[in-house]
């Protein structure tokens, strides 16, 4: 799946969002390693032009083939009112928006919590203007408080900047806050993340 991300390039405090391409020959020598790789296999670049979002330099996130492949579970079992854990650079909303023109059981609403405020100034602008309720709200993922009684039909915990071992902790923490505030949940990259522990 292509998730055109249509966030402008620009810089806030340590973040930058800017457009960059892959081509064939820069990708050669990664695809080689993730074939090889165990359970590296989903992710596998594919050449063109990408939107990513660094801080102090160091990639986050993109739109890439393979990181869009990471989220697709959510985006495919986000419904009613749904909860991202994360705002990076809104590919789940971007994802979640597109899918709901096809799905039958659509989202209705968005809540995004977000603890930087620079990546919010970068990134909530392109969002609020998509067609659907989204709310993004500044706040620890770990310390936010949702509305007494709220339930959510999916929620999305991507607050993690590598593929770790170490993130585990914290994503098991994640699921024992929101677990009875949900249907369904996951993590970015949780399964790879438990294959390599």
């Amino acid at each position: 799946m292509n998730i055109n991300v249509t966030v402008p390039d620009g810089k806030s405090g340590d973040w930058e969002v800017s457009t960059y391409s892959v081509t064939e020959k820069d990708i050669e020598l990664h695809n080689i390693r993730c074939m090889f790789s165990a359970g590296m296999g989903n992710r596998l670049m594919v050449p063109g032009t990408y939107k990513k979002l660094t801080r102090n330099g160091y990639l986050v996130m993109s739109n890439t083939v393979a990181e869009v492949d990471d989220h697709i579970d959510f985006i495919h079992n986000a419904k009613g009112d749904v909860l991202i854990n994360g705002l990076g650079l809104g590919v789940c909303i971007f994802g979640i928006v597109e899918a709901n023109k096809t799905k039958k059981e659509k989202v209705t609403s968005i809540t995004v919590i977000e603890i930087s405020s620079d990546v919010i100034n970068l990134v909530s602008p392109s969002i609020l203007e998509l067609d659907c309720a989204i709310e993004v709200i500044q706040a620890d993922a770990f310390e936010f408080k949702p509305p007494k009684g709220k339930r959510y039909g999916a929620v999305w915990h991507d607050i993690f900047d590598d593929i770790c071992t170490d993130n585990l902790p914290e994503m098991t923490k994640l699921k024992r806050k929101y677990g009875k505030l949900t249907e369904w949940q996951g993590c970015w990259c949780e399964d790879l993340c438990r294959f390599h522990r």
